[in-house]
């Protein structure tokens, strides 16, 4: 056995408390400061001071101010955002409760955290230290050496020589070459252009160096050729930008420099952080510091080992190539009380994906996958695909067979499209991160990095990326196999974790289990139901279009005294303010005078041409993507358009459609209408529009309880004509078309958190009239204003706000950001609770219908759903059932204190219906 070094411990600050930031939600204390961030960093440090047995380390951060890389090149990070506020804030409690768990604290002015930790990792490994250095960091790959280690607590990966070499392709002495190739986008660091990571290993490989890539650029052929040869005057400046230095000056810094005696861990302050715990309120930690002590470092923790493994359950993934395997698989599938799956399939198209290959995981850490259409050149010899889902069918069946996944519609598509009806459904993990936070990324490397501390394999780090991404089938059977198993597996694990989140809050497993479950399955019936659509109306429709692009095009010209291209920012900009000398009304961020949407409408109100631009703007764009697209999107299996509706995208529970989006075709202009024509009712069928009457107005009724609305809506009035009544002081009968259009806009703006400036614009009114309607209402709607006023009291108090069901709705800005950004959070903390709720109550109608048709037996389908609007395709038969049943049974899905009211349309296309 070797003589044991002592370890030097380096840890990445700034790397780290980004990662935090990002990776956990916006946690408040008592006092409503941010907390996420400094959570993510205490549990980290302790993790740490725990796993690694280290007498000395230091806890590096960047230092403010500009660093000798910015002296190099004035662009370095310009592209970078500034640090939000709210991790502003929690910078300088971070940097005390770093010492109060006994770390030394480094930050050097003038140069970056990896200098620092390079010099620091330098001089130890020369005094016959083994340094371990924490951190998300690639670029310190380059410090690797036998001495030198790298350790990402957040990945659960540890690298030394042999490790860098497998994840990047190159040794450590030659990631500062592949760095220099790529480039960092993060950093601003332009490389050669389109030179990804495996691209930059070739070359390298093949060259044996950057000095050797560049010494023989004019040998590589086609664009990358071009590229590198475009950029050589530029890598000289990029690999010197991308190198950590190692011999900084730290004298001053740290005490009797070159010597590390001042980066002795210390005690923990136990004093110190029982009134740091109280005071941000990390209850937990404040509790275990009454019942438990710090535990001593213990550097005998380690042997010869620098680093200990990662924290991590043991993993055994099994290829299944026999049918002995297979059985011994089915048999553990059989027995599981809860199986985790994935598909691995030739498209991302639901309703085209066929199977590659399936995994399963019964057991954190344990999963096997089953290659089944795998064809490249090392393939080995695979069962038979017919004979594994004949054997795998009962099972996949079965409803009482328990089964979780990752978005597990998709796969029940993949199934379906072999004949195969997936049952027992009972879990879906993105559906559960959904349900806990609607603001974070859903995906399941998103969920293992967060809750698991490793993202897994990448379908890019499989495949590849862009055109020379390969098929799934075409990958390496090992590969594969450890990819699906992981995918799995760790699905299996994050469900761990998450569901016992959701169980603990029962308002969030309501939604969890009565709405987002039922709609998942039900949606994936639609989807597989899909929409008629007569394609030779919209050719037609597409031609007239066209007809009219250029009868407008011809207009503008004419306005405009020249032919320009309608498209180009720069030219329509020359016409409209250098030509035309129209005012500008607001600039791009690279100074030019803008042209969009917002400021064309301005324009549009004095000026004639802003309004042709705009016209020709939406008329193409219903052309491109919906008269010209649609008949191309018809599936030839079916010859129906079949969307996907996204189910965990939009943060008040909102479903989103795409491919095709059904749910933007313009409903106010009489050419997005024709569009709806174009839904048609097969033969014997007709279509049933069902939807809720000003769900939203009725919502705020009840959520504020205010008597005025109460009334109107319990009468049955027109609320518009009675919200004007009450503003315009008119009696009712008085009421002009002119008072309940105002009207009509004040009520649905204040429930958007619309202020004076807003209602002034959209009105076209002066700003100072649009406060007093403002004060008016809320003078005879005070209850309205009571719950606006509550309701962002809870949002700061609480960072969420919640549906009458029990959804959380966070707001991350709510404490944060300055103040547009802030008075935005406002805003959607009002809204949302109204068009959260409006989700829910789509959803549980959905459910319910659905319910009600399977019991009876009805041959009606739901074929589309359209923010708080159902449609149906309706067998003549079943029309009289269908109009008096849907909206009683919408109608019966919650017990307001205003009456809940859904109206049906009938027709013989969608138009027609609504």
């Amino acid at each position: 056995m070797s003589e044991k070094k002592p370890i030097l411990l380096l840890v990445d600050g700034s790397s780290y408390l980004y990662r935090a930031y990002h990776a956990l939600p916006d946690l408040r204390g008592p006092e409503g400061v941010p907390t996420g961030a400094l959570h993510g960093m205490v549990a980290m440090m302790k993790k740490l001071r725990e796993q690694v047995g280290a007498a000395h380390a230091v806890c590096v951060f960047d230092a403010k101010g500009k660093t000798f890389r910015d002296d190099w090149y004035p662009e370095y990070k310009a592209q970078r955002a500034p640090m939000p506020d709210a991790l502003r804030e929690q910078i300088e409690p971070i940097h005390e409760v770093v010492r109060l768990l006994g770390w030394p604290i480094l930050e050097v002015p003038g140069i970056e955290a990896d200098d620092a930790i390079g010099t620091l990792a330098r001089v130890a490994a020369q005094a016959g230290h083994q340094v371990v250095v924490s951190t998300g960091d690639k670029d310190m790959a380059q410090l690797v050496t036998e001495d030198v280690t790298l350790m990402n607590t957040m990945s659960n990966e540890t690298l030394d020589i042999a490790g860098v070499t497998a994840k990047f392709g190159v040794p450590p002495d030659r990631i500062i070459d592949y760095l220099t190739l790529m480039g960092d986008t993060v950093d601003n660091v332009p490389g050669v252009e389109k030179v990804g990571p495996k691209t930059a290993a070739k070359w390298i490989a093949e060259h044996g160096s950057l000095d050797g890539v560049i010494a023989n650029a004019d040998k590589v052929k086609g664009v990358a050729g071009e590229n590198l040869r475009k950029a050589l005057d530029w890598l000289p400046m990029g690999r010197k930008l991308v190198t950590i230095r190692c011999d900084c000056d730290l004298a001053g810094h740290i005490e009797a420099w070159p010597a590390l005696d001042a980066l002795a861990l210390k005690a923990v302050d136990t004093d110190g952080l029982r009134d740091f715990y109280a005071r941000y309120g990390f209850k937990t930690w404040l509790k275990e510091l009454s019942v438990k002590a710090p535990e001593p470092v213990n550097e005998d923790m380690f042997t010869d080992a620098p680093v200990p493994e990662a924290v991590d359950v043991e993993r055994r993934y099994d290829t299944i190539l026999t049918w002995e395997h297979f059985d011994v698989w089915l048999d553990r599938l059989q027995q599981s009380e809860l199986s985790a799956l994935d598909t691995e399939t030739d498209s991302l198209e639901p309703m085209l994906a066929q199977i590659v290959g399936i995994s399963f995981s019964v057991q954190a850490g344990e999963a096997a996958y089953i290659p089944l259409r795998h064809n490249g050149p090392d393939a080995p010899e695979q069962l038979p695909i017919d004979e594994v889902l004949a054997k795998l069918k009962p099972w996949l069946e079965d409803a009482s067979k328990p089964k979780l996944g990752q978005n597990l519609k998709y796969d029940t598509h993949v199934f379906a499209n072999h004949g195969i009806a997936l049952r027992g459904i009972q879990h879906d993990t993105m559906l559960q991160s959904y349900v806990l936070d609607s603001s974070k990324n859903h995906g399941l490397g998103a969920l293992g990095e967060r809750n698991l501390g490793r993202a897994g394999v990448s379908y890019e780090d499989l495949c590849g990326k862009g055109a020379h991404q390969i098929p799934f089938a075409q990958v390496d059977v090992e590969k594969a196999s450890h990819y699906s198993a992981e995918d799995s597996d760790m699905c299996l694990q994050v469900h761990q974790i998450l569901w016992p989140k959701i169980e603990a809050a029962p308002g969030l497993l309501k939604i969890y289990r009565d709405v987002e479950m039922p709609v998942s399955d039900l949606l994936a019936r639609i989807e597989r139901n899909g929409v008629l659509i007569d394609g030779a109306l919209l050719q037609a429709q597409s031609h007239e279009l066209a007809q009219r692009l250029v009868a407008i095009e011809q207009e503008a010209y004419a306005i405009a005294g020249q032919p320009f291209n309608m498209g180009s920012p720069k030219q329509l900009g020359e016409i409209l303010f250098d030509k035309l000398g129209l005012p500008t009304i607001k600039k791009t961020a690279t100074g030019a005078r803008s042209t969009d949407e917002e400021v064309l409408a301005k324009l549009a109100e004095d000026f004639p041409l802003p309004a042709k631009i705009l016209e020709h703007r939406g008329l193409a764009k219903l052309k491109s993507t919906y008269t010209d697209k649609l008949p191309l999107q018809v599936n030839k299996a079916t010859g129906r358009v079949h969307t996907n509706y996204a189910q965990a995208v939009a943060v008040t529970g909102r479903l989103s459609s795409n491919d095709p989006n059904l749910q933007n075709i313009p409903i106010r202009t009489a050419e997005g209408r024709r569009v709806r024509e174009a839904f048609v009712a097969p033969a014997g069928f007709t279509l049933v529009s069902a939807d809720y009457s000003q769900i939203e107005l009725r919502l705020m009724a009840h959520i504020s309880e205010d008597p005025g609305m109460l009334k109107a809506f319990g009468e049955n009035l027109d609320i518009h004509r009675a919200t004007a009544s009450e503003v315009f002081n008119v009696p009712l009968a008085e009421v002009s078309a002119e008072h309940r259009r105002y009207a009509k806009t004040i009520n649905f703006g204040l429930i958007y958190g619309m202020g004076a400036f807003g209602l002034a614009s959209s009105l076209g009114i002066e700003q100072k009239a649009a406060k007093d309607y403002i004060d008016r209402y809320f003078t005879r709607f005070a209850g309205v204003r009571d719950y606006m006023e509550r309701t962002k009291v809870f949002a700061r108090e609480n960072g969420y706000v919640e549906t009458l069901f029990g959804r959380r709705i966070w707001l991350p800005e709510i404490n944060g950001g300055n103040g547009p950004r802030k008075a935005g959070a406002e805003r959607q903390a009002i809204n949302a609770p109204m068009q959260g709720t409006a989700s829910d109550l789509i959803k549980l109608a959905m459910i319910a219908v659905q319910q009600a048709l399977d019991a009876q037996g009805k041959a009606t389908r739901i074929i589309m759903q359209v923010h708080d609007e159902l449609v149906f395709e309706v067998p003549e038969a079943e029309l009289d059932w269908v109009k008096a049943e849907v909206p009683r049974l919408m109608a019966g899905v919650a017990q307001l204190k205003v009456p809940l009211l859904a109206e049906v349309g009938v027709g013989a296309n969608w138009d027609e219906a609504h």
